[in-house]
């Protein structure tokens, strides 16, 4: 059974109801009528039997089986139950929608959010081209657990990309390939492709062969830092992150995007902002080739993790 449903964005996500989809516009005529409107609303509340139906809206029982006769030949309404009474087959009445819209395309296309326009601009235009015509048109680069690199590190922030996962489900398609890979199977130089790179370039190696592009880079050794070309400040403390886009260096149509800290609270801190404080964190981007927002986390409510982020510049 196919299933209708208009869709609008309040701003704080989308919502939904259930619509009823007409396929002649003659039928707008028959719901606009203040007694079939009536009887339309006390069905969505509870099936009823015509006679019930009268009694409840105090209106006489035939008038109330001319209008159920129209409504049914609309298929507004429908039959859930029968049951003889006195020998005659009396019919149980429901209806499903309330929401009405005239058909007159048949012209159906797949649906995603970032073709509708309920896709906040900037966070389009940031996500082009690893987000396209709703298919993720790229790969999400986690660190390996295991020990490698130059520092021998284990990566403790590839899980963050679960939760930017789901934020992207709701702009992307399930992929036909497994969207994610470990920076230990990725060859930047020869996969011609748009990057989503999670983690810093300690455990992220992939990271550290394109973050000399980025406008904030991370220091190569010890004390573990963050300086930005911008301001030409240095950023040391561990919640600190940087959310980034540049072109792929060796693919100049391709996209890298980066979420990545100093330690694994930073790269949760970056997280957060692009997937819970999208608009603030959008707020510096109007489309710039290389791009790059830095940010720190915070634990607000005192549970020992981060659940709050401050955008620094």
């Amino acid at each position: 059974m196919v299933e209708s449903f208009i869709v609008r964005d309040e701003g704080k996500g989308l919502q939904r109801q259930s619509i009823k989809l007409l396929d002649k516009p003659s039928a707008i005529k028959l719901i606009d009528n203040a007694a079939r409107i009536e009887i339309i609303k006390a069905l969505s509340k509870m099936p009823m039997y015509p006679a019930e139906l009268a009694k409840a809206l105090k209106m006489h029982e035939q008038l109330v089986y001319y209008h159920i006769k129209q409504l049914m030949n609309a298929s507004i309404i429908h039959v859930v139950e029968r049951q003889e009474i006195r020998g005659t087959m009396a019919k149980k009445l429901a209806v499903k929608d309330l929401n009405f819209a005239v058909l007159l395309s048949d012209d159906w296309k797949d649906f995603s959010v970032a073709e509708t326009g309920l896709m906040d601009k900037k966070l389009k235009a940031f996500l082009e081209p690893l987000v396209m015509e709703g298919e993720l048109q790229g790969k999400i680069v986690v660190g390996s657990p295991d020990p490698h690199g130059p520092f021998k590190a284990r990566a403790r922030d590839s899980h963050y990309a679960i939760d930017l996962s789901i934020f992207l489900g709701k702009y992307v398609k399930m992929p036909s390939d497994f969207a994610v890979s470990l920076d230990v199977d990725i060859n930047l130089s020869s996969t011609d492709t748009n990057f989503l790179l999670v983690g810093g370039p300690v455990t992220n190696l992939v990271v550290s062969t394109v973050q000399e592009k980025m406008p904030a880079r991370f220091a190569d050794n010890k004390p573990w830092g963050l300086f930005s070309d911008k301001t030409q400040k240095k950023y040391t403390e561990e919640s600190i992150g940087v959310v980034a886009k540049i072109p792929n260096p060796h693919f100049p149509n391709r996209y890298v995007i980066i979420l990545a800290g100093i330690s694994s609270p930073g790269t949760k801190a970056a997280v957060l902002a692009l997937t819970r404080h999208t608009k603030r964190l959008m707020g510096s981007y109007t489309g710039q080739k290389a791009w790059s927002a830095i940010v720190q986390g915070f634990d607000e409510d005192g549970d020992g993790k981060l659940d709050s982020v401050e955008i620094l510049e």
